[in-house]
């Protein structure tokens, strides 16, 4: 049974995803991950999948699809692997190891033995959660920041 004051909420944020300010979207980002549910889990993923949208508020949506731990977004998330920045990569990462999927593995594995620094540490603790600590043996050292 749908609940009223959650829809409302939800089109409240909805709307405020749609400014044009940035800092709006950041904020709205957030707020629809702690309001959770099916909507907010497909817009997060589309926003995580908009490779126009701010690269903060990208991060954002990351980080709140694993939050939400729904396996639907693995496959976005590990797209968003590649995403420019540092950010939507980082708390991509961090989402697939909260969300626990191993669909996330090879990716991860690939991420962390091509990262360096934090988004390295964010793909191995990811790979620890996910029980595959054995396959970090394989991975290249860390490379001295530049």
């Amino acid at each position: 049974m749908a609940d009223p004051k959650h829809d409302s909420k939800v089109r409240t944020i909805l709307s405020e995803l749609r400014d044009v300010n940035k800092d709006r979207r950041r904020t709205a980002v957030m707020k629809l991950g702690m309001v959770g549910g099916d909507q907010a889990v497909r817009t997060l993923i589309s926003i995580v999948d908009n490779s126009q949208e701010d690269l903060i508020v990208r991060g954002r949506a990351a980080l709140m699809l694993g939050k939400l731990k729904d396996d639907r977004a693995v496959p976005h998330l590990i797209r968003a692997l590649e995403a420019p920045g540092f950010l939507t990569p980082y708390n991509a990462a961090q989402a697939l190891g909260k969300i626990g999927d191993p669909r996330a593995v090879d990716a991860l594995l690939d991420f962390a033995d091509s990262s360096r620094d934090k988004t390295r540490d964010a793909a191995v603790l990811a790979l620890r959660q996910l029980g595959h600590e054995s396959e970090l043996d394989t991975l290249a050292a860390p490379q001295p920041p530049i």
